[in-house]
């Protein structure tokens, strides 16, 4: 399949070109810094390409994350090309006390969040596009920043972390799953039209994710209690003490996906990676 593919050089879509290069699809890496859209023969196109930063201003988040994808699902549509779109499982919100699923109530709590719900809006609106939705959770792997980089650093440096006292549990994705997600997506026309949300498996609570990272790394997580309640006053650390688990049934029922990866193997190559940077 020719497949078009934005974010091509970004962290989710590093692992997904080789990826789908292995499955033998034809990928064309659009830039879109020059605001015009052209998909040449392209029967497929993968919308990654998306502003994650929480400090950006609204605006450039309306443009990129919106207005931008909204341009993709419109030339996608002119030209006939299916349309796989990177949404987040933050269309849902930070923290769920029960498991998640594609039916449950849209209600983003930050401004990337309520970019992500316009921008599936805005593409469900396109007459005769042929749309995909993919939500994922936070997304993993070699590569990664933020929070999760944050975390695997402190814990390999021995930094004692207040986390031992919080019970939750929080659904993570490889990001070497994801790109099998996408590309079963691309693969079944059964996608066509769905909503889904996936996930490695089973959840983690945080002072399991940080004990399991610690393995990965072969450097002991230092963990000591601390009262959850008051890691709010710490920047960052709210995130860590919530729940918020996915249901991905749909998915692995409907298209049969199964992720190829277990979570010490995902984290495994992460944490390579993270020693060899």
């Amino acid at each position: 399949m020719r497949i078009a593919l934005t974010g091509a050089s970004g962290f989710i879509g590093t692992a997904l070109r080789p990826a789908l290069s292995a499955a033998g699809h034809r990928i064309a890496a659009l830039d879109l810094r020059h605001g015009r859209v052209e998909l040449g023969d392209a029967e497929a196109v993968v919308h990654l390409a998306a502003i994650a930063h929480r400090a950006r201003p609204g605006a450039d988040l309306q443009r990129v994350n919106v207005e931008l994808a909204a341009q993709v699902g419109r030339a996608a549509a002119s030209c006939g090309a299916r349309m796989i779109f990177l949404s987040s499982s933050k269309v849902h919100g930070d923290s769920a006390s029960e498991p998640l699923r594609e039916t449950s109530p849209i209600a983003p709590q930050d401004a990337y969040g309520e970019s992500k719900v316009r921008a599936e809006t805005a593409l469900r609106s396109i007459e005769g596009l042929r749309l995909t939705v993919i939500r994922p959770p936070l997304v993993y792997g070699p590569g990664v920043k933020a929070n999760f980089l944050a975390l695997m650093r402190a814990i390999a440096r021995g930094w004692p972390l207040p986390l031992a006292s919080i019970v939750n549990r929080r659904s993570l994705i490889y990001v070497g799953n994801l790109a099998h997600a996408l590309e079963r997506c691309l693969q079944l026309p059964a996608a066509q039209g769905r909503t889904y949300l996936v996930s490695d498996g089973a959840p983690l609570s945080t002072p399991e994710l940080c004990t399991r990272i610690g393995e990965a790394l072969n450097s002991r997580a230092r963990l000591f209690r601390f009262p959850p309640s008051a890691l709010g006053l710490l920047p960052g650390a709210t995130r860590l003490t919530r729940s918020l688990q996915l249901d991905d049934a749909a998915i692995r029922a409907e298209l049969g996906w199964q992720p190829p990866f277990s979570l010490s193997e995902g984290l495994r190559a992460t944490a390579q990676w993270y020693l060899g940077r």
